[in-house]
């Protein structure tokens, strides 16, 4: 077992330390003293991006199964033994991992540990509980479906990677979710929920080495601790993604149109992330960004508008999102193309980029105010990052940005070749002439 000290904090706030156990499953907490809450994470380096296609959708299937039951608890044991003791309990999936995470009071750290273990490492995975919650993803994905200022992304992915991993939607698709057997997702579970994949994250107010005891209990309580084995690599040496560039539109009678219009943008440890942050900021990031003020304030085009970067190991995401009146559509759309050749040609102003920098500094710092995303941020940080940068070291790098860095990432990232997708009442429209400029 070896621990060590990621950031020594200031006056023993903020501590960030680090164990890991026998087997290769990693500990990481953040002190927090101050506060009566813990959260607790448990992050498994596996996504939606990792299935091939006769597992598609076996990821978010699994964070739904995981809750059904374990050889100690049923599905109300699991829910109440957290929400008993007035804490919450939940998860989500992404293209490359997945997270189970409890908040509970600090006296109540053993049963959210003990709880969280036992989902992760012991589920039943029964064929009543596959057909069970089939059911409620197909739900879910109806749901997902029917907002289409939520579905438009995912179409955007779709037309920017198309049929590959990462551009496949992470719920799977009413196809693959009828069609995975209950045999292929114990499968995939029993494949890649390991402790070497495995990151347990922990913040609030809290002890180290008790962090560690109760994690290392429950994980031999399971049977799951133990061996020689190292944790698995952040996924970082992988081939890059290719793009493609084109338009897609799907016809809905809907009141509002729906559109993504973007590219692919850097991959999450380029060094430049900064700069494209602080690029992102000033051009879509909240109401006094360039976007929002030409389509909205100006014009009135639009009620929302904002523009969004994302990040994975071997490629990333620049979007715009726009949703506007069917008939206004190509206005915003000129709007939002002459706006990317500006900036490619003139660059950001100085109030701009001050204006861009305080977003992201303010963002970082107030995001940061209680548990829940300090646990996030050290976990994640520990899954998918070769290092886990100290908050000041984040807003030391974002202060660091020049004029001509953010020159530089814009005429990169905007260059590349354009993807769209429109979702909206339109069946022969032709939106080919905003990809060509």
């Amino acid at each position: 077992m070896i621990t060590t000290t990621l950031h020594p904090g200031k006056d023993g706030v903020g501590v960030v330390r680090r164990t890991v156990l026998p087997g290769g499953l990693r500990v990481v907490t953040e002190s927090m003293p101050t506060v009566r809450s813990v959260a607790v994470g448990m992050w498994v380096g596996i996504g939606s991006r990792d299935e091939s296609p006769e597992h598609m959708g076996a990821s978010h299937f699994l964070e739904h199964l995981l809750f059904k039951g374990t050889p100690t608890r049923d599905a109300l044991e699991i829910s109440a033994a957290i929400e008993g003791i007035g804490g919450e309990i939940n998860a989500f999936t992404a293209k490359e991992y997945t997270c189970y995470y409890a908040r509970v009071l600090d006296e109540d750290l053993r049963v959210a540990i003990d709880v969280l273990a036992d989902v992760v490492t012991s589920s039943l995975i029964t064929p009543e509980d596959v057909e069970a919650e089939r059911g409620v993803i197909l739900e879910e994905i109806a749901m997902h479906d029917d907002d289409p200022s939520d579905a438009v992304h995912e179409q955007f992915s779709a037309e920017l990677y198309g049929d590959t991993p990462i551009g496949r939607p992470i719920l799977g698709t009413v196809e693959s979710i009828n069609e995975v057997t209950r045999d292929r997702i114990a499968e995939y579970y029993r494949r890649y929920y390991l402790p070497t994949r495995t990151v347990v994250s922990v913040a609030g107010n809290i002890n180290h080495e008790q962090v560690v005891a109760l994690v290392a209990a429950a994980y031999e309580r399971a049977g799951a601790l133990g061996g020689d084995a190292s944790p698995v690599s952040p996924r970082l040496a992988v081939p890059e993604v290719e793009s493609l560039s084109g338009a897609k539109v799907v016809h809905r009678p809907t009141e509002q149109a729906n559109l993504v219009l973007g590219t692919t943008a850097l991959v999450r440890t380029d060094e430049r992330r900064f700069a494209l942050g602080v690029f992102n900021a000033a051009l879509g990031g909240g109401m006094s960004s360039r976007l929002f003020q030409e389509i909205r304030e100006k014009r009135g085009l639009a009620y929302s508008t904002y523009s969004y970067t994302s990040a994975h190991a071997d490629t990333g995401q620049f979007g715009i999102y726009v949703g506007c009146l069917p008939s206004k559509i190509d206005d915003v759309l000129k709007i939002c193309r002459e706006e990317v050749l500006r900036v490619v040609a003139d660059g950001l102003t100085e109030e701009e980029i001050f204006r861009g920098k305080g977003q992201m500094r303010g963002g970082l710092v107030l995001g940061l105010e209680d548990t829940g995303s300090r646990m996030s941020r050290i976990g994640k940080g520990e899954l998918v990052f070769d290092e886990l940068l100290s908050v000041d070291d984040v807003l030391a790098r974002i202060e660091a940005v020049t004029p001509e860095e953010i020159a530089e990432v814009a005429g990169d990232v905007l260059t590349r070749p354009m993807s769209l997708a429109v979702i909206g009442p339109y069946e022969d429209k032709d939106f080919s002439w905003v990809l060509t400029g």
